[in-house]
């Protein structure tokens, strides 16, 4: 808990230059969570709650309501929060913080849509599987069977260059060799490229110049997708309110889209935690220990500068 590591120190520190804008996430290290905020624009860590348990909404709550107490001692106020697209998030959220612009990562969304994308090419080369004709065990004897061969040979050929090119459906920009290559593989298949169409106007909603302009023309795309009832994965992901609130940013120039903060705070204490679990023999996780260990993070955080003043002045020195 935010207790544990209570400073006025630093949290003068902390919010000195509190932006009003911050982002929240989990990391799981074992059976132990970390929930934590960061200022989504400063990258600072502002609290942190340690759980021996996977986190429910009432934990988000309270984590919530600990860092509004916080803010009224400051005297600040939060303009927006940016989180990934679990459904942990939203009703506390709603209840801490009524009326402010939830945002959703981005990132997370069109991972989402991108998986179901992929979902649907691999559902295509199952289908293509099936179309290959059966033959009898040896060598083919009959035209026929060797017709039929060289026609299995070609489907599989389609099958393995969808599997290992499959990154075009999904990736934003393709080159011309890229695009070339795309038309190739899809050539006889114009529903894959009905999906690439699909995201590319995914890519092209976060580039809006407005948040109404973005969801007219979602609204359109959901309505294009019904119309091919193979696209039911793909039109469950673009039906979630996720997409809609991940679309807050367009109208707010300073709410960063992305929960790119948090996760970067999560990189170091996941390479931290996956070494932990390498070393289960010689080193014992407990709640108190993790808890300390974020609690020393934050304050090397704060003397961060003073260290680097540090060595800068060790180097002047040794430099005579």
């Amino acid at each position: 808990m935010y207790s544990k590591i209570e400073s006025n120190e630093y949290l003068d520190w902390a919010f000195e230059n509190f932006s009003g804008y911050v982002a929240t996430d989990e990391v799981y290290d074992g059976p132990f969570c970390i929930l934590y905020l960061v200022d989504n624009r400063t990258y600072k860590k502002l609290m942190y709650r340690v759980l021996d348990k996977s986190p429910k909404a009432e934990d988000i709550l309270k984590l919530l309501q600990e860092f509004r107490q916080v803010l009224e001692q400051c005297k600040l106020k939060l303009l927006g929060i940016t989180t990934d697209g679990s459904a942990l998030y939203t009703e506390p959220v709603q209840t801490v913080f009524p009326g402010i612009r939830h945002q959703i990562c981005e990132f997370h969304v069109k991972k989402e849509v991108n998986k179901a994308v992929l979902k649907a090419v691999a559902q295509v080369r199952r289908e293509l599987a099936k179309t290959k004709a059966k033959l009898k065990r040896g060598r083919p004897s009959t035209k026929e069977e060797k017709a039929a061969v060289r026609q299995n040979e070609r489907i599989q050929a389609k099958i393995t260059a969808l599997f290992e090119h499959r990154f075009l459906f999904v990736q934003k920009e393709l080159s011309v060799e890229e695009r070339e290559t795309f038309l190739k593989i899809t050539r006889g298949l114009p529903e894959l490229r009905k999906l690439r169409e699909i995201v590319e106007e995914v890519y092209r909603l976060y580039e809006c110049c407005c948040r109404r302009a973005a969801l007219e023309k979602l609204h359109k795309l959901r309505e294009r997708v019904k119309r091919f009832e193979w696209l039911s994965e793909v039109l469950k992901k673009l039906e979630s309110p996720t997409i809609d609130r991940s679309l807050f940013f367009l109208d707010d120039e300073q709410l960063p889209s992305t929960s790119n903060a948090v996760e970067r705070g999560n990189r170091p204490l996941l390479k931290r935690c996956r070494r932990k679990m390498q070393k289960t023999v010689y080193r014992v996780r407990t709640l108190e220990n993790i808890r300390h260990r974020m609690a020393m993070d934050m304050f090397r955080n704060l003397y961060l500068p003073l260290r680097y003043q540090t060595i800068l002045s060790l180097h002047q020195v040794k430099a005579g």
